[in-house]
């Protein structure tokens, strides 16, 4: 059996920012990095063009990404699972208004 091939897919956990086209979201992950010079703790966002296949993430949802194979020019990355919902979401059943 040869897993020589096989890498770990990275996965992210982020929120999403945008849900304007159709099986896309836009995740947003923030990472904190110490400041080479100064020490100080800073903040870095970076936003991801995520496929989401069954349309359920909502803006404002926390989820997990996993990266996989390119599906489109700029998505690389898929939904894996909806950690969170949005604020405006029913908390019992998860449904939405």
């Amino acid at each position: 059996m040869d897993t020589k091939g096989q890498q770990r897919k990275t996965t992210k956990v982020g929120t999403v920012v945008g849900k304007k086209m159709k099986k896309t979201v836009k995740v947003e992950v923030e990472r904190q990095i110490r400041h080479p010079l100064y020490k100080k703790i800073v903040r870095r966002k970076t936003t991801f063009l995520v496929h989401d296949e069954a349309e359920k993430c909502k803006v404002g949802d926390t989820v997990r990404i996993i990266e996989t194979r390119p599906i489109s020019r700029t998505k690389r990355w898929r939904v894996l699972e909806i950690l969170g919902l949005a604020a405006g979401a029913d908390q019992e059943t998860g449904e939405r208004p």
